[in-house]
């Protein structure tokens, strides 16, 4: 049941069309899963500007 749910989530996701907004928040209303992303996003902006 769980495998299912993740592969519908997963294909929504790839359906969706972008609106092409790109919104900002406030970190400080974000939450674990806001921060871990943009630590990731942060970590790969880094990396792409080394290359």
């Amino acid at each position: 049941m769980k495998s299912e749910k993740a592969g519908n989530r997963k294909a929504n996701i790839k359906n969706r069309a972008s609106d092409g907004i790109d919104v900002e928040f406030s970190e400080q209303s974000a939450d674990h899963d806001d921060l871990e992303a943009i630590a990731r996003m942060k970590a790969a902006d880094r990396r792409a500007k080394r290359k």
